[in-house]
């Protein structure tokens, strides 16, 4: 885990499970343990291999944002499985009340003055689970002797049919669980949205307020209208 000032990143190394022809995710936590907003930018040496959602975002204070990195699917495996792929990871403060969309390349550009985190990552690649050898215990004196291959042939089938389903049936609970990572990202990103959402309403809800004060009943009318929206915001965000 790396502990930087503005994100703290949670794993350093993308860990993939290599397949060939297979797509593999792989989640990354940023936890921002600071009051302020931190915007947050992923490069990689190789874009077309691999696909970052989000690649960019605003982490709110005290908050913490998932982000997968998706693997494209391999028609060859690498030499020795060595992988010389990098990943960036930089991080900046920010505004109250920033969103994704507020974020730009300037923001992130050191040469400007702004000042900027920076995060290597890099790719390990690493076997996918194995089925488990059928093991057949050794005779024991005074035990019968073994029976010979072709009786055994189907027992050997049995077994070896048992073993690949066990080990198709972990696959697909990976597989799930990278979705459910997925989806409970795609949610964090909505609610997160909500909030910075809602923040910026009240702040325009402070404003309409005291100009109420001097301009008269028009201000007030859109000072409900505000309040309402506020509710709604509110009520979406309970809900999530």
């Amino acid at each position: 885990m790396s502990t930087a000032d503005l994100l703290s990143i949670d794993p350093l190394e993308l860990k993939f499970p290599f397949e060939l022809r297979k797509q593999i995710s792989c989640a990354l936590q940023l936890s921002n343990k600071t009051d302020n907003y931190v915007a947050f930018k992923v490069k990689t040496t190789n874009p077309k291999k691999y696909c970052v959602r989000p690649n960019t975002g605003v982490v709110l204070p005290r908050s913490t944002c998932d982000v997968i990195v998706t693997m494209q699917a391999q028609k060859e495996a690498p030499p020795d499985m060595q992988c010389r792929d990098k990943f960036l990871l930089q991080s900046v403060k920010v505004n109250d009340g920033a969103f994704a969309k507020d974020i730009t390349a300037e923001m992130f550009n050191k040469e400007a003055g702004h000042v900027v985190e920076e995060c290597k990552l890099r790719v390990v690649y690493v076997s996918p689970p194995q089925p488990p050898s059928p093991v057949r215990e050794g005779s024991e004196e005074g035990s019968p002797p073994r029976a010979s291959a072709s009786d055994n042939g189907h027992a050997n089938a049995a077994e070896f049919a048992a073993a690949a389903k066990q080990f198709s049936e972990g696959l697909e609970a990976q597989d799930k669980s990278f979705e459910a990572r997925a989806l409970i990202t795609k949610l964090t990103a909505e609610k997160n949205s909500a909030i910075q959402q809602n923040n910026k309403l009240r702040q325009e809800l402070e404003l309409l307020k005291r100009q109420s004060s001097k301009s008269g009943s028009g201000v007030s009318f859109m000072v409900v209208i505000l309040i309402g929206l506020i509710g709604i915001i509110m009520g979406y965000i309970m809900k999530k």
